[in-house]
This record gives C-alpha cells, sequence and structure tokens, in this order.
C-alpha cells in the first residue's frame, strides 16, 4: 500500500521556494489600477497614471508593458526589520536617490546624493518607499528617455496612481517579498 504525502508538508515546500512568475494586468475599466496574481490569488495594485504601455517614455506616468526580473530589495531599516525575501537586500540610507535625468551618465542607475542635488531620493516621509523591489526595467542597455526608477513599492492610500511603478499594500508586499527570487519572471501587461 503506497503511503500519502502530508500535504501540508508539501504545500510548506512549495511556499519556500522562490515563484517562477508573477502577472501584473490592468483592472477592468480602470487603467491605472490592477491586479498582481501570486499563488493563484489576485492582489490589488496600484499602476501608472497613464496605464501600462508599450512605448515607456521618461515623464509619461505609464508603467511599461514587458517581463523583467527583480534585482534587489531596498528597504527602510529605521523603520522595519528585514523582511524575509529570496532577494539581494540593502538598506536605504539617507544619501540613496535615483537619477532620473536622462542626460546623465548614470541614468536609471542608484546614486548618491546630497542635499539640494537632483534624483528621486529613496528616504520618504511617507511610506511609499518603505520597501522598494528594484526591476531591471530600461538596464540592458540603458536608452535614455525610456523610463527611470520603476519599481513595485507600497501604494498610496485608496490606491492612487503612481509614476509609473506598481504600488500595493504593506500586507501584500512582505507577502511577494516571501515568495519572489531573482529568477522570478514579473510579466506587466
Amino acid at each position: 500500500m503506497r503511503s500519502r504525502a502530508n500535504p501540508y508538508t508539501y504545500q510548506t515546500i512549495l511556499r519556500d521556494r522562490p515563484v517562477r512568475e508573477i502577472i501584473i494586468r490592468t483592472a477592468a475599466g480602470n487603467r491605472q489600477r490592477g491586479w498582481l496574481q501570486l499563488d493563484g490569488r489576485a492582489i490589488p495594485v496600484a499602476l501608472g497614471r497613464g496605464g501600462i504601455l508599450t512605448d515607456k517614455r521618461e515623464g509619461d506616468g505609464g508603467t511599461p508593458r514587458g517581463v523583467f526580473h527583480p534585482v534587489r530589495l531596498w528597504w527602510r531599516a529605521d523603520r522595519h526589520a528585514r523582511p524575509r525575501t529570496g532577494l539581494p537586500t540593502r538598506r536605504i540610507t539617507t544619501v540613496d536617490a535615483w537619477s532620473e535625468d536622462p542626460a546623465g551618465r548614470r541614468y536609471n542607475q542608484p546614486i548618491r546624493i546630497r542635499d539640494g542635488e537632483p534624483g528621486d531620493r529613496l528616504t520618504r516621509e511617507d511610506h511609499l518607499y518603505d520597501f522598494i523591489i528594484e526591476i531591471d526595467h530600461n538596464t540592458r542597455p540603458t536608452i535614455p528617455g525610456r523610463g527611470s526608477a520603476v519599481f513595485l513599492h507600497l501604494a498610496r492610500g485608496n490606491f492612487a496612481p503612481t509614476a509609473g511603478c506598481v504600488g500595493m499594500t504593506k500586507r501584500a508586499m512582505l507577502r511577494l517579498l516571501a515568495r519572489i527570487g531573482s529568477k522570478t519572471q514579473i510579466v506587466i501587461g
């Protein structure tokens, strides 16, 4: 007689492995909202004010359509403990920012800045950037003007649109972080 595997153990093993793919789609009737599919669940997300765009441009407010991979997690260690994740992690410091200048040599890359210097500062008063999943949008190669600082991060209240990122609740972010790895595909579109 064959013995049956404990289904709880099997599910636990599957949950400990990074998922192969997450899918982000637009919600019906509202291009600024969407759904992230993870482990058979639909998680509500905020999208860019321009919706999901095939031809992403700097400043258009669009969330880029395509297949991406997570690069690393940036997180505010002064506000939260390091979350469980299969991604490389980096603490956000007061000098961390992101270059959004298409004419700059470090366009769409992390930079360190002093007060008054340009860049999307990662330490914010609000909590949007408490957890940032950096993705490989416009990185190989980096094309000036094709969009920068596209992240998965926390959402504003009522899921107000982003500037082109994907926003979610803290609870959803922590669930995603526990299931994502460097080889996970992020399919937007």
